[in-house]
């Protein structure tokens, strides 16, 4: 059963009532929406023609996110850049609050765009200097600390036993964006920690298959590598799981819906990379 959605002030609770327009109502880390609505207007303003003029998105599935609460919803993709996928998702939530179905053209919703998204990134990512990090990290991003990966190389360290506190928090308070592989590499395996996660919040759960991100957008998706490449977001109707259902299970089923199942002909060319 879904919980309330929480909702967070920088009032006092007996003066909460009066702030009919959300200027002082705060996400779960402290950062008020306003300052929130104004980062992803800027964001994307400033990216719109990306997916439209330089390079063509085709959006399919929006329908499955119509009738979704606002709270409570745990989108699971693929991953293929650090940041031009996050800034897609964000385009459709947005335009898909405005009525739009399977576009994010014409952009008048970004007068007025969702503001309670947030999606999981490697704290490391959100530390890079620049102006556009700083904003991804005030737009929604959740940091957690990859235990088995850092500055590009394979490590061991200490799990971050805050991360699944901290998904459960943007969780209550609105639609959270996870990439389950934790890498841009494909066709990595899905981490164990995802199907624990959906055990302990059940969330909704919407996979998610992108293509195309990869070869238009260089690694952190900032900068343009090809030119009028189509890019795709599908959104699959949502997954249910068992109560008892197994974390092997799980995790197979996930791996399979954002299509991350190795290819038998792809297994040797992996291996090379």
């Amino acid at each position: 059963m879904l919980k309330p959605k929480t909702t967070y002030s920088v009032l006092p609770k007996s003066l909460e009532r009066l702030d009919f327009l959300g200027l002082f109502e705060k996400d779960p880390f402290g950062n008020l929406l306003i300052v929130r609505r104004l980062a992803i207007m800027i964001i994307g303003w400033s990216t719109y023609y990306r997916y439209t003029a330089v390079n063509k998105i085709r959006i399919k599935g929006t329908e499955h996110l119509l009738d979704l609460p606002d709270h409570g919803v745990l989108f699971l993709s693929n991953h293929q850049t650090y940041f031009a996928d996050v800034i897609a998702f964000y385009h459709t939530f947005c335009a898909v609050k405005w009525g739009y179905k399977d576009t994010i053209s014409p952009p008048f919703y970004l007068f007025s765009p969702r503001v309670r998204n947030y999606y999981v990134a490697a704290s490391e990512t959100m530390q890079e200097g620049g102006i556009l990090p700083r904003l991804f990290s005030i737009g929604g991003a959740i940091t957690v600390e990859r235990s088995w990966r850092a500055q590009g190389e394979n490590v061991k360290r200490s799990l971050d036993n805050s991360a699944q506190d901290k998904i459960g928090m943007g969780l209550d308070h609105g639609w959270v964006v996870s990439f389950p592989q934790g890498t841009t590499k494909p066709y990595a395996p899905v981490r164990k920690g995802t199907a624990h996660l959906i055990k302990e919040h059940q969330p909704i759960v919407i996979p998610v298959v992108i293509n195309g991100f990869r070869r238009a957008f260089d690694k952190k998706g900032l900068r343009f590598k090809k030119r009028n490449t189509k890019l795709t977001v599908h959104f699959k109707p949502p997954m249910h799981f068992l109560p008892d259902e197994s974390v092997e299970s799980m995790v197979a089923r996930i791996t399979t819906a954002i299509e991350q199942d190795i290819p038998t002909e792809k297994m040797s060319w992996l291996g090379e990379e």
